[in-house]
C-alpha cells in the first residue's frame, strides 16, 4: 500500500502541470489549490519516513512552502500561487543537493552508495561533480520555472514545467549515464 501511495503522489507530482492547466479550465485557482493540498499531504506520507535529514528536510520545506502556497492561493484566487510550486520544488532540491555538498556524503553519492556501499575516492570525487552538475541545473531550472511563472502564458508555464524541464533532466540522467558507461567503467 504504501509503495502505491509513493508511486501515485509521484505520479500526481509530475503530472501536476497538465493538471494545473486543464483543471483551471474548469475551476477557478482557489479550488485547484484543494489539488495541490491534496498532492502535497499525500506526498508527505507517503514519503515521511526518508533515508536521511537532508531528503527529511527538503520534504518538510517543500511541502510547508506548498501549503503556504495553497492558502495563498484561496486567499487571493489567484494562478500564480500554483504556478510556483515547481519553482519551489527546483529551488528546495537545490538546497538540499548544495548542503549536502557543504556536508558530505553528496546526494549523488548517497545514491550511489545504495547499490555500491564502498566507493573508491575517484568515484566519491565524480559523484561530487555530479551533485555540483544538478545544482547548476536546479538552479537555471528554478528561474526559468520563476519566470514562466510570472512572464509568460498558462500554455508555455505547462509546456515548460510538464516537459522541457523533464527533457532536460533525461538528458542529464541519460549523458551523464553514457559517460559512466563509456568512459568511467574499469
Amino acid at each position: 500500500m504504501k509503495i502505491a501511495a509513493t508511486a501515485f503522489a509521484a505520479i500526481l507530482v509530475v503530472l501536476y502541470p497538465l493538471v494545473i492547466y486543464f483543471g483551471l479550465n474548469h475551476f477557478e485557482p482557489k479550488f485547484m489549490a484543494i489539488i495541490l493540498a491534496a498532492i502535497l499531504v499525500l506526498r508527505y506520507f507517503s514519503r515521511k519516513k526518508m533515508r536521511s535529514n537532508a531528503e527529511s528536510n527538503t520534504l518538510i520545506i517543500v511541502t510547508f512552502l506548498g501549503i503556504t502556497l495553497v492558502v495563498i492561493t484561496v486567499i487571493s484566487n489567484s494562478v500564480q500561487g500554483l504556478k510556483l510550486y515547481p519553482t519551489i520544488v527546483s529551488f528546495s532540491f537545490l538546497v538540499a543537493f548544495g548542503y549536502s555538498l557543504k556536508n558530505p556524503p553528496s546526494a549523488i553519492e548517497r545514491i550511489a552508495r545504495l547499490s555500491e556501499p564502498e566507493l573508491p575516492q575517484e568515484a566519491i570525487e565524480y559523484t561530487r561533480l555530479v551533485t555540483q552538475i544538478w545544482c547548476v541545473f536546479f538552479l537555471l531550472n528554478g528561474l526559468f520555472s520563476l519566470f514562466t511563472t510570472f512572464f509568460s502564458s498558462i500554455e508555455f508555464w505547462t509546456l515548460y514545467n510538464g516537459l522541457i524541464s523533464y527533457l532536460i533532466m533525461g538528458c542529464i540522467f541519460g549523458g551523464e549515464f553514457i559517460y559512466r558507461k563509456l568512459f568511467l567503467v574499469k
